[in-house]
This record gives C-alpha cells, structure tokens and sequence, in this order.
C-alpha cells in the first residue's frame, strides 16, 4: 500500500506538517506527563482508525518504556486496572473530544473529571494535544499513509 501523496515530498504539505510536528514538540515540553500524551493520541489514533499513528505512538511509547500491557489495554482501558485515575481521566476526554459527531461533545462530568487530575495549564495542553492528535489522524486517514515501517524518532527532525 502506498500513501495517495507523500505528505514531506510536496513542500506545501511539508510546510504543513512542520507546523503541526512544532506544536507536537511544545506539547511534549509542559508538565503533561508523556505517558498520558501517548495513551491519549494511541486512544484517538484507534478511534479515527490511524494506523499510520498507532504505528508510530505505540513504538515510540514502548522506546519510552511503556510496558505492553498497557499498550495492549488502551483500547479497553475502562475494564483495564493498569491505568491511574490521571490517566483515566485523560482517556475519557479523548474519546468525547474525538467522537464529536456523535453529537454528545463533552460532558460536564468528563471535563470535572479532567480537572480533578490535571491544571489549567496541563488541560490546555491535553486538550491541544486531542485536538492535534485528531488532526494528524484525519491528514493520514485521507492520504492512507501506510503503517509498519516507522522507526522510533524518525521525524525527529522536523
């Protein structure tokens, strides 16, 4: 399978993502912890169907030490008794965030949830990170960007 355009051989795309990639690397400088911001953009990739991103979240989680377990559970971690009610919270405000078109939003018990665990600042940047994680997804879903070949820190460099 090849992707429908190569997103870093167009420069207009390139520029593109460069963008997005610089406000994923100032997400990864606040206090939100990274184990939550790759459980969180795991859960949006399963969700919008990225394979492209959960090939490159869950190998970059696991080069972070994520155990496989846990990695394994993302997708039922309401049942899964390895995540911390941080985490949980996170979880829940991922799934409303990226299921809007259910017509729900978010409701005011997830979000209460959100900041029982989390500051303003930390709920910025989660919510950033809901919105930039989907964002990637949808670019990848659209282009079918192929998964299985990518290679921890690949795009390091953008």
């Amino acid at each position: 399978m090849e992707a429908r355009l190569n997103p870093f051989g167009n420069p207009l795309t390139g520029k593109i993502f460069k963008h997005f990639a610089a406000a994923g690397m100032a997400l990864t400088e606040t206090t939100l912890p990274m184990a939550t911001q790759e459980l969180v953009r795991i859960r949006a990739s399963q969700i919008n169907g990225c394979a492209g991103c959960l090939d490159m979240h869950t190998k970059e989680a696991a080069a972070a030490g994520e155990t496989a377990v846990r990695l394994a559970l993302v997708a039922t971690w309401r049942e899964a008794t390895v995540y911390t009610d941080a985490e949980r919270a996170a979880l829940a405000l991922t799934e409303h965030g990226t299921r809007l078109a259910d017509g729900y939003g978010v409701p005011d018990e997830v979000w209460e949830n959100a900041a029982k665990h989390y500051d303003e600042d930390q709920l910025l940047a989660l919510t950033s990170l809901i919105a930039l994680i989907n964002a990637f997804n949808r670019l990848n879903v659209i282009l079918q960007t192929p998964a299985g070949n990518y290679e921890v820190g690949q795009y390091k460099h953008l």
